[in-house]
């Protein structure tokens, strides 16, 4: 059920701008990995953190994490660089929004910035009794914006149509045998349907 609330309601959109944030941080050893590069997972949480503040800021409610999608982690990222994230709100649905998060970190000495990762987090905006509820919509006012946000939009109709696809009573895996034929992968079916 969705609680719809008055007070958000009479800000019924608000511009991309307006709800984008940008976080900066040092890298140290404490979160590095066994090889020497800061931890994937420690950057996800941090990743989670900013989406959290900029759904928030968005929606003016507390915000949970409904899904995590498209985690391309593209350079590693060293102990010494100054990361930081960029996250905006690409989406805004009824009650869920997807933030759009770009890390890039810094070497300080020399000043070459890297892309290292991009990330799209689905938030849903909570009222006081833990119910989802509405969201402002986003006003986008660029070429950039409108890109990103149809981008988002086809991400949640493809995810729909796998999740359609895949999890049907009607599913039978034979059907799809002869796709698999060039992958990395050996079919011993046991009982099939």
């Amino acid at each position: 059920m969705v609680v719809l609330d008055l007070a958000t309601m009479k800000n019924k959109y608000k511009h991309v701008e307006e709800t984008r944030i940008t976080i900066s941080e040092l890298m140290l050893p404490s979160s590095a990995n066994f090889s020497g590069k800061i931890h994937g997972g420690y950057i996800l949480r941090l990743m989670d953190q900013i989406a959290f503040a900029c759904a928030s800021k968005h929606s003016g409610k507390y915000c949970v994490t409904a899904s995590v999608d498209t985690v391309d982690f593209l350079n590693p990222i060293e102990v010494g660089e100054l990361v930081t994230m960029k996250a905006s709100i690409n989406y805004a649905g009824k009650t869920s929004m997807v933030v759009g998060i770009r890390v890039e970190a810094e070497n300080i000495r020399t000043g070459e910035i890297k892309h290292c990762n991009s990330s799209y987090f689905t938030m849903v905006a909570k009222d006081e009794k833990g119910k989802s509820c509405y969201v402002p919509g986003i006003i986008v006012d660029d070429d950039l914006e409108v890109r990103r946000f149809l981008k988002a939009l086809k991400r949640i109709e493809m995810k729909k149509n796998r999740q359609e696809e895949f999890d049907s009573e009607d599913f039978m895996s034979e059907n799809y045998i002869k796709d698999l034929e060039n992958y990395n992968v050996k079919i011993e079916l046991k009982n099939s349907k």
